[in-house]
């Protein structure tokens, strides 16, 4: 993946600060998981949901309210998130519903399967090389006609139009506390140390991994969502 349980981009002090980071994007983080959460109304009443990158847990709380009889397992390589995750949902009284598994989607059971598997703003962290076997492994881990719901950083870095777009992220990275030097940083960023792909690109990835249809149902800028039942 595209980093290390022991040195990620999430320590664990940057884990501690990384809700009030992000707080200015709840328009954006609220409407998606609003979204995400009509996606799988149709899911059983006792789903098991494996949340892959579940960070501070809150496409949990966002889907745990509304579905009372839903168990989850929180999956995520930066134990400092995965402390701040256990806490929220301990303070939430929602603790007793949740599997907390430090690591990679590979390190959760091959024999347990699930009724969805969330990958939320995780993909771009991943190589692209290792995208496809990231998708396969996660389709090896849904139940027949399971639900994947991915949302992740995806654009056309070459087109004509990302020059444009490249203003309205610095408008994103800015509310989020972007420096000068950092905000000059963007394309270098987005080009070398996140593996950002073009749409097309991602779907033909997921049909190529077991989801024969994967659906787009959101955008905001370059953040890119799609769902997508396993075959």
């Amino acid at each position: 993946m595209g980093f290390d349980v022991n040195n990620n981009y999430f320590p664990p002090e940057a884990a501690l600060v990384y809700d009030e980071k992000n707080k200015k994007l709840a328009p954006i983080s609220e409407n998606m998981l609003f979204l995400i959460r009509l996606l799988l109304k149709e899911l059983p009443a006792q789903s098991k949901i494996l949340c892959v990158g579940a960070g501070t847990g809150n496409e949990i709380l966002a889907l745990a309210h509304f579905y009372p009889e839903w168990k989850f397992v929180a999956l995520d390589p930066s134990a400092g998130m995965l402390d701040v995750c256990r806490k929220r949902l301990t303070d939430a009284g929602l603790a007793d519903r949740c599997e907390f598994i430090h690591g990679y989607i590979h390190d959760t059971p091959p024999e347990v399967k699930y009724d969805a598997v969330l990958s939320i703003l995780v993909a771009h962290f991943i190589h692209s090389d290792e995208r496809l076997t990231y998708f396969k492994t996660i389709q090896d881990r849904l139940l027949p006609k399971g639900y994947l719901v991915n949302t992740e950083i995806s654009y056309d870095l070459n087109s004509t139009e990302f020059p444009s777009m490249l203003e309205n992220w610095k408008t994103i990275q800015s509310l989020m506390g972007g420096t000068h030097e950092s905000l000059a940083k963007l394309p270098e960023v987005l080009r070398s140390m996140l593996s950002v792909l073009p749409p097309k690109q991602t779907e033909d990835i997921l049909r190529d991994s077991g989801f024969p249809l994967p659906v787009r149902f959101f955008q905001a800028f370059m953040i890119c969502g799609w769902y997508a039942q396993s075959s």
